[in-house]
């Protein structure tokens, strides 16, 4: 079953005014529209007329949000051969990770953990795999949560972004490339979200895929929890530079591809 969207669209609207400092009379007072019709907006009452007001102030993509606002975006499944997301619960949410193998030398590699890596460990056994590294998108709880058990169970050395140390991972600058088996996989720094998100770019599968963390979500993006303006930047620079066959595998919410969100995502598509 796919997993259900990370956001609708007053968690977009709420993400750019909290991230833009805005508050709902200055919005209303760009848009045309007073500060209750924002304010209903922003807490989930759904206004397809004051949506397409809001968007150019907020500036997000228009038709891109009524396709959020209205429910009629979904991105389409994906599969892809020799990889796997797991999805487990964490507190009020769940959270994504992801495993890649090389189907000929048996060697894999993990991104994040999630809240628990009792499939992915299953997984590796099952396949008669070798866990050769974990990569960290980024070092929020919800992601790393079972990192100490994955290592002890697997054997492998965690990595993570050097922005973001935490303890049992071994620090890299974004730029640095990795190799498991067959699979090339380049890093890009994508932070905002966090201090040093880091984008795992993996070729060597049946398509190109990029793991994103909390960068990009389908139809939505991470909080701009440090810098809003810098999770846009890097995420168009990064992230939507590559090409539109690439997947998108987010922290949060079901895989999507760069060209699908160039033309859904409200905060990047035109």
């Amino acid at each position: 079953m796919q997993l259900p969207l990370e956001d609708n669209f007053s968690d977009i609207i709420g993400k750019v005014m909290r991230g833009c400092g805005l508050d709902d009379s200055s919005v209303a007072a760009q848009a045309g529209l007073t500060a209750a019709q924002v304010q209903q907006l922003r807490d989930g009452e759904w206004n397809a007329e004051a949506a397409r007001k809001v968007a150019p102030a907020l500036k997000l993509g228009a038709d891109a949000l009524m396709g959020m606002g209205e429910k009629t975006y979904r991105p389409a499944p994906v599969e892809i051969a020799n990889f796997a997301q797991f999805n487990t619960p964490y507190e009020d949410m769940t959270v994504n990770s992801y495993l890649a193998w090389d189907d000929r030398t048996r060697e894999a590699v993990a991104f994040d953990t999630g809240a628990d890596c009792t499939d992915m460990l299953a997984l590796l056994r099952d396949k008669h795999l070798t866990l050769s590294a974990i990569l960290l998108t980024h070092t929020h709880g919800d992601h790393i949560f079972d990192l100490d058990r994955l290592k002890e169970k697997t054997g492998a050395p965690a990595f993570v972004g050097d922005r973001e140390p935490t303890e049992g991972a071994q620090t890299f600058t974004a730029g640095k490339e990795f190799t498991v088996g067959r699979l090339h996989i380049a890093t890009r720094l994508t932070w905002g979200h966090s201090k040093g998100g880091i984008t795992y770019v993996v070729s060597g599968l049946s398509r190109p895929v990029a793991i994103v963390g909390d960068a990009v979500f389908a139809g939505s993006m991470g909080g701009g929890g440090v810098s809003f303006a810098d999770a846009l930047a890097t995420n168009k620079a990064e992230i939507f530079t590559l090409s539109d066959e690439t997947v998108i595998c987010p922290g949060h919410g079901p895989m999507t591809t760069v060209g699908e969100e160039r033309r859904n995502n409200p905060f990047f598509a035109a």
